[in-house]
């Protein structure tokens, strides 16, 4: 086989290669076997026609295309070793001859990787990051966990932000109820943005007992078109009204929610360490985050292909969606109740889809730069530790991840590492 690159553009060009005529004749015999199976011709019994009946009643021809489907990603892939050039997307494959004993000649117009022209990406200076945990971050940290173990406790006062009231609503269109607007013994509360707004505000000083019009209007995208931007009235009965009522903090409330501690004061210091572990993750996130972007920023990427983009793009989408479906919603479903469309979901991911091309491609340079390279026994304790991670054999992480994808992770992880020691805080 020959293969010739000629570029055209700055990240397209054409492919050009040959599938020998010798290979040809012996997949088409392979093809011929393959369809003659479900072939009824007069004077033969069922898949028993020969090849030369065959010819002549249908041409060689007719064999050509799914000989051609056979035979193309084999030799397209050999055609893409042999010049060296990286395709970032399907090509568009283009037959320039088909000749009967010949060889075949195929033009492939193929978008290849841009050139990346790497700036600064070691010794960068980041924004320095808040270590410090104060004994105000300590003391919401406790108010919290307090919140959580509220009780609601009936009261007689009036509703105020933060209660929750008990009701029955019905909501009213042109003095007509309209589906989906009842609800009995409802607990609701305040201050929660649960429903409409202007809802919730109107039931701030309410009673038990009292009974109250709420008159509001729903928003302009709500999901069921016939209510969007409609005026209603909600006919509401207050039942209850319960207030938080908040536990003592002492000692006895840091012993009940959790038993490592004996006091109040032990509490607070583990609270403190946790939360000086977490900062400082956070921290060691943030920083290594703005010294890859950095790095991203400071390197020139030559005409980013669109390609790579939509089908970055096309791989989140269909992950969001699987996640979803797991969820029991299906796509259709989804954008009706978000009153959004396909393409509003291809746009929300494109501009994160970018950013994750423009990523990858300069830590894949880093990598070319630096002559990062992953071994073998690299690649074995990935594997172990992704089949720990995930509770699989290492013989199924190995049917999934090809030893290619596996050094390809390793060496990223080694061009980040490359980028995040040397940065700098300041």
């Amino acid at each position: 086989m020959t293969a010739k690159w000629e570029k055209k553009g700055t990240n397209d060009g054409i492919l050009t290669f040959t599938i020998p005529a010798a290979v040809i004749e012996e997949q088409l015999t392979k093809t011929f076997d393959k369809v003659k199976k479900n072939l009824n011709v007069p004077g033969f019994r069922k898949g028993h026609v020969t090849r030369k009946v065959f010819d002549k009643m249908y041409g060689e021809n007719a064999l050509y295309e799914e000989t051609l489907n056979a035979l193309l990603p084999t030799y397209y892939e050999q055609a893409v070793k042999e010049t060296t050039i990286e395709p970032v997307a399907m090509p568009k494959i283009d037959v320039k001859s088909m000749e009967k004993g010949q060889d075949w000649t195929i033009e492939a117009k193929v978008v290849v990787k841009p050139e990346v022209k790497l700036g600064q990406y070691t010794d960068l200076t980041v924004e320095k990051q808040d270590r410090t945990v104060t004994d105000e971050d300590v003391e919401k940290r406790l108010k919290e966990a307090q919140a959580r173990e509220a009780e609601l406790v009936v009261t007689d006062k009036a509703a105020k932000d933060g209660d929750t009231v008990v009701i029955d609503f019905e909501g009213f269109k042109d003095g007509e109820p309209f589906e989906g607007g009842k609800a009995e013994n409802y607990s609701l509360k305040l201050g929660s943005h649960t429903f409409i707004p202007g809802f919730e505000e109107q039931l701030v000083g309410t009673k038990a007992g009292d009974k109250v019009d709420v008159n509001v209007t729903f928003p302009e995208n709500y999901q069921a078109k016939d209510l969007a931007g409609q005026p209603v009235t909600f006919k509401v009965t207050v039942h209850e009204v319960k207030e938080e009522q908040l536990p003592a903090l002492d000692d006895e409330f840091a012993k009940d929610i959790d038993d490592t501690v004996n006091s109040l004061d032990e509490l607070k210091e583990k609270y403190r360490k946790e939360l000086e572990e977490n900062r400082q993750k956070a921290a060691d996130e943030a920083v290594r985050n703005a010294a890859i972007q950095k790095a991203v920023d400071n390197a020139e990427i030559i005409d980013l292909p669109q390609e790579m983009v939509d089908a970055e793009v096309e791989n989140s989408m269909q992950r969001f969606l699987q996640q979803m479906q797991q969820n029991g919603i299906q796509p259709e479903m989804y954008y009706q109740l978000t009153g959004t469309s396909e393409d509003d979901l291809r746009k929300q991911f494109e501009a994160e889809a970018q950013q994750r091309v423009r990523t990858d491609l300069v830590l894949e340079a880093i990598v070319a730069d630096q002559n990062i390279q992953a071994s073998d026994e690299e690649v074995d304790k990935e594997i172990e530790k992704l089949a720990s991670q995930y509770n699989m054999k290492e013989e199924q992480v190995r049917n999934v991840l090809s030893n290619d994808m596996l050094k390809h992770d390793i060496q990223m992880k080694k061009a980040i590492d490359k980028i995040v020691e040397t940065a700098k805080e300041a």
